[in-house]
């Protein structure tokens, strides 16, 4: 294994779970992007990359669905997103047609800025309870 996919599947290995959701929904909005991107060249050759951009994000919400810990409320709702997501994709992929994609991309960044703030919070209530215990408090 070259140093590069090493370091790769290191950085992977060690990132927490909010971390990881954070990163599908990035690639989600990636993948969208080269999508909406290849689609709209109209160009019967860019519809393998759309199509393989379409798989790849189908895919990232598939891994999103199986984080979901339905004892939780709000994974319920989070489910219907991301079978919602899913659908709008597939429709897009086999018509070629990424006006409803457009609308998702932004729902989808909306719920990566989410999870990103809950996870800066929840650095934020370690580090003081950390400082706390240090300091004999707690």
């Amino acid at each position: 294994m070259d140093p590069y996919s090493m370091y790769k599947k290191k950085t992977v290995e060690t990132l927490t779970p909010v971390e990881v959701v954070i990163k599908l929904y990035s690639e989600i909005e990636r993948q969208l992007a080269i999508a909406v991107n290849a689609v709209e060249k109209n160009d019967r050759h860019e519809y393998q990359k759309a199509n393989e951009a379409f798989i790849k994000a189908e895919n990232c919400i598939d891994a999103l669905r199986e984080t979901l810990d339905m004892s939780i409320p709000i994974s319920k709702e989070l489910e219907n997103y991301y079978v919602f997501f899913y659908k709008e994709i597939v429709k897009a992929n086999v018509k070629k047609d990424c006006t409803e994609v457009k609308k998702i991309i932004p729902l989808v960044a909306e719920l990566r800025d989410a999870f990103t703030q809950i996870s800066q919070m929840t650095r934020e209530e370690i580090e003081a309870t950390n400082h706390n215990k240090k300091k004999g408090v707690g």
